[in-house]
């Protein structure tokens, strides 16, 4: 990426850009050093915003879209599904599930490979496996091969623990300050377009009927086509996918660099974390809402079913109307916390204010873990909303199962009233900005009076 191509809050030379060829501000970070040891305050780091940042976050929002569509592929046509392999219903709820069981354990391993390896190694991890396991599901379609089906959808919720995680991240590495929130948004939402597209898509392009050598021609050529657009993300993250800008987007980052390896933590950062009485909010309430939609998410096409048998593409029509909405508030908090970093907000978009919040809450620490954390909680919710819903509506029905979901949804409304806006991120970016006034006043100040001061006879000589 040439320079030409990079807008910036700071102008640099060329020769200021060619002295730093690994990401880390050479000269500058010597003269803060200096600067420290006189007494003096640290100047700024110089940064720069970077029109590829935006062909990363979409390329993530891509693959996210692709692995998250397979979430609910199986869900939305759970009855096909029971039909073809010849399991009962809750063993295809599992194959939503799953993804949500295999995200606890793993991604505390994952988000420290996150801090310690960076953005592109986790997105070559996630774009191979999604990719492994949509092919590995193209193998299955046998009605006896069940087991091998199951596979390919670990693979593929394995992956997703390398993905949910990112978008706060890649914000925060890529983006400038009025545009983090945007950038996370836009992140959020390809995972958002894949569920989307995985209400809709699966009951179009296989129907309910009887011939099973039909049915399977129908999911082969669902599992084919996913397979090949993983692919394709798979060869593009290999060699587009960048691990961070030469130079930081804010200050907040450029500080955030300056933190060797060897002086972080992951452990001590998680107990920060747990210590932070509004993040532990944060993680309950955001777990809360999202845990309620994966459990409406999975048991969508059952609820439906009961009451309006062969309706299948009709189910997957509501999920996405379901999405549509999500997604709209989500961009539009992206917007609104750009603009006005109120990020107690409402329930509509809670997956990119969640993060943001996260973030804001818990600045310096890793987005990365931060993001973890709320996922995670998010899973563990999910699935005992699936698995209570799921019995509740076997029992008493569907109007009782959605009342279930409703009173946590109060629940979490009004713990969100009892966060504390602490905005850490934007405090240290306002007060990097004060500074830097400040030095650039006292300079012109210091130039003005000498351009005042009356020449002695002796320097006139």
């Amino acid at each position: 990426m040439s320079d030409k191509h990079a807008i910036g809050d700071t102008k640099l030379t060329e020769d200021q850009s060619k002295a730093d060829p690994e990401n880390h501000v050479g000269p500058d970070r010597q003269a803060e050093c200096q600067g420290q040891e006189g007494g003096q305050e640290a100047p700024q780091q110089p940064t720069r915003l970077y029109k590829r940042r935006w062909m990363i976050v979409l390329l993530f929002s891509s693959y996210s879209l692709c692995n998250s569509f397979q979430w609910i592929q199986y869900g939305i046509i759970n009855n096909i599904f029971t039909k073809f392999y010849s399991v009962d219903t809750f063993a295809i709820d599992w194959m939503s599930m799953i993804y949500m069981l295999t995200y606890i354990p793993f991604i505390f391993p994952v988000a420290w490979l996150l801090e310690k390896k960076g953005l592109r190694v986790v997105a070559l991890v996630a774009t191979a496996l999604n990719c492994t396991g949509t092919w590995i599901k193209v193998a299955s379609v046998r009605p006896h091969l069940f087991a091998v089906t199951v596979l390919g959808q670990f693979c593929c919720s394995l992956a997703q623990v390398f993905i949910l995680g990112m978008p706060s991240q890649i914000a925060s590495v890529w983006f400038g300050t009025e545009e983090v929130s945007t950038a996370c948004s836009i992140g959020v939402f390809g995972n958002q377009l894949g569920i989307a597209i995985g209400f809709l898509v699966p009951p179009v392009l296989v129907p309910n009927v009887d011939d099973m050598d039909e049915l399977a021609h129908h999911i082969s050529i669902m599992f084919y086509i996913t397979a090949g657009v993983a692919t394709l993300l798979f060869i593009l993250v290999v060699f587009v996918f960048q691990e961070r800008p030469k130079l930081p987007p804010t200050q907040a980052q450029a500080t955030a660099r300056s933190i060797l390896p060897e002086q972080y933590s992951y452990t001590a950062s998680i107990a920060r974390l747990l210590r932070n009485r509004p993040f532990i909010l944060l993680i309950i309430t955001y777990g809360l809402n999202v845990g309620c939609f994966y459990a409406v998410g999975t048991l969508l096409n059952r609820m439906i079913i009961i009451h309006y048998p062969g309706e299948e593409v009709t189910a997957g029509r509501i999920g996405l109307t379901i999405v549509v909405a999500g997604m709209v508030g989500s961009l539009i908090c992206g917007v609104w916390l750009d603009r006005t970093k109120t990020y107690k907000f409402f329930m509509t978009g809670y997956l990119p204010l969640g993060f943001e919040f996260a973030v804001e809450l818990t600045y310096p620490e890793s987005e990365g873990t931060s993001s973890g954390l709320l996922n995670c909680s998010a899973q563990v919710f999910g699935i005992i909303f699936t698995i209570c819903q799921g019995k509740i509506i076997d029992r008493f029905g569907t109007l009782a199962g959605n009342i279930f979901l409703c009173v946590f949804l109060l629940i979490g409304t009004i713990m969100t009233g009892l966060i504390k806006s602490d905005l850490r991120r934007q405090k240290a970016n306002l007060s990097a900005k004060t500074t830097a006034e400040g030095q650039r006043s006292g300079q012109d100040y210091g130039t003005t009076s000498l351009m005042s001061t009356p020449q002695s006879p002796a320097s006139q000589a």
